[in-house]
């Protein structure tokens, strides 16, 4: 180098590795602002990753399988004031175009609904045997059609079966927890020795929130008018709805329709887990910015201290990718170090959120990994402006910068 631009050395500049030496040796206030900016961004990593873990288990849940059929029911409240007319109002709703199936039930399978609970007992065994606590459901005909269960053994509930007075049809975790191994036609007993036979086997269902494991369940027929769950066609939606209320005002005309739909209460459900997923995306959107603004800062400085050694490096060949990549390894290494505290973190964070739920999903490891990348490419973008301006710029002004 000496031999092609003496008058480097005549004007008294360093060769490149002293000049790499004296630029890289970040004093103590850079040491303060990089172990700032590795925490920066070891938090953003955190809650990236936390955004994106709530979000995929707001998807599985909306996503599960639930053992019945939640879209397209029309659940009409306070339907107890009808009286003695309730079931000539669920007749005229079948009479509605656009109707497939109607329930009269005071029993929904979302969270929050009154339900009766109860102990039983295998015939016979009550006095020796621990009792089996369970939810007993008082339904119609219909009610296991209609919100589209599953019957796995034996029969549904029949109208030209007398004897169905005394049925109960059982869910298939309370038939493990019974004992029964061939359930039909077993009779169980209540606390208050009213004795049930066994005519069918309903699938399982949640019938309450998936942080719960499913719980014994028992349907019996009864009068329960509190809901009228009525099964309706999507391609429909609008007529229907206007001639079941226009059904309703004729049943009731002086209290006014109140209706929900079942998907939607149960999205409800979980209203939540949304607000949560809100507000830690928006706290990771702030991160974002605040480690950018960081970044920026330091990067600004570090180019600035390195000038003379960018225009050292151009005037010998060296090409720009050459040295934007020079520029930005070390901005890299801070992201890389910062992932590295984070996942640990943000691991064992989602764990315990994720316990609340009996039904999850997993973490897997490219939520991670695109976590990180994602704030690489920040990184990587923020410092990039000013880097390629650095690289680009006429050597000869650089070596002239004080």
């Amino acid at each position: 180098m000496a031999g092609i631009y003496p008058s480097l050395y005549l004007s008294g500049f360093k060769p490149i590795h002293a000049l790499k030496k004296s630029f890289n040796l970040p004093n103590k206030k850079f040491k303060n602002r990089n172990a700032l900016v590795i925490f920066q961004f070891a938090s953003t990593i955190i809650l990236i990753i936390g955004t994106f873990g709530i979000y995929r288990q707001m998807s599985f849940i909306l996503n599960k399988k639930l053992g019945y059929d939640k879209e397209q029911v029309l659940l009409l409240h306070g339907t107890n004031t009808l009286g003695d007319k309730i079931s000539a109002f669920k007749d005229e709703l079948l009479k509605v175009p656009g109707v497939k199936t109607a329930s009269i039930s005071g029993f929904i399978p979302i969270e929050g609904t009154q339900r009766d609970g109860n102990s039983f007992w295998n015939d016979g065994r009550k006095n020796t045997d621990e009792s089996v606590n369970c939810q007993i459901w008082r339904i119609d005909y219909d009610y296991i059609n209609t919100l589209g269960m599953k019957i796995v053994e034996g029969r549904n509930f029949s109208k030209d079966m007398p004897t169905d007075g005394d049925a109960i049809i059982i869910n298939q975790t309370m038939a493990k927890k019974l004992g029964l191994k061939d359930p039909i036609g077993k009779r169980v007993i209540n606390f208050s020795s009213k004795v049930w036979t066994i005519i069918g086997i309903v699938e399982d269902f949640h019938f309450e929130s998936i942080r719960n494991n499913i719980g014994g369940l028992c349907l019996v027929l009864g009068n329960s008018p509190q809901i009228v769950s009525v099964k309706i066609s999507s391609s429909r939606l609008s007529e229907t709805i206007r001639s079941v209320t226009g059904v309703w005002k004729e049943f009731s005309p002086n209290q006014p329709i109140r209706y929900t739909f079942l998907d939607e209460n149960y999205a409800m459900m979980y209203a939540d887990v949304k607000r949560t997923g809100r507000i830690l995306s928006t706290f990771a959107l702030f991160s974002i910015i605040i480690a950018c603004l960081g970044l920026f800062a330091l990067s600004s400085g570090m180019i600035e201290k390195r000038t003379k050694e960018i225009g050292v490096r151009k005037v010998n060949g060296a090409r720009v990718t050459e040295i934007l990549t020079m520029l930005n390894k070390d901005f890299i290494k801070w992201v890389a170090i910062a992932f590295v505290i984070a996942c640990p973190v943000a691991w064992y964070a989602m764990n315990k959120w994720l316990q609340n739920f009996a039904y999850k999903t997993t973490l897997s490891w490219w939520v991670f990994v695109l976590a990180g990348i994602m704030a690489i490419i920040v990184a990587v973008l923020t410092v990039s402006w000013q880097s390629w301006r650095a690289a680009t710029r006429n050597p000869v002004e650089s070596l002239r910068y004080e």
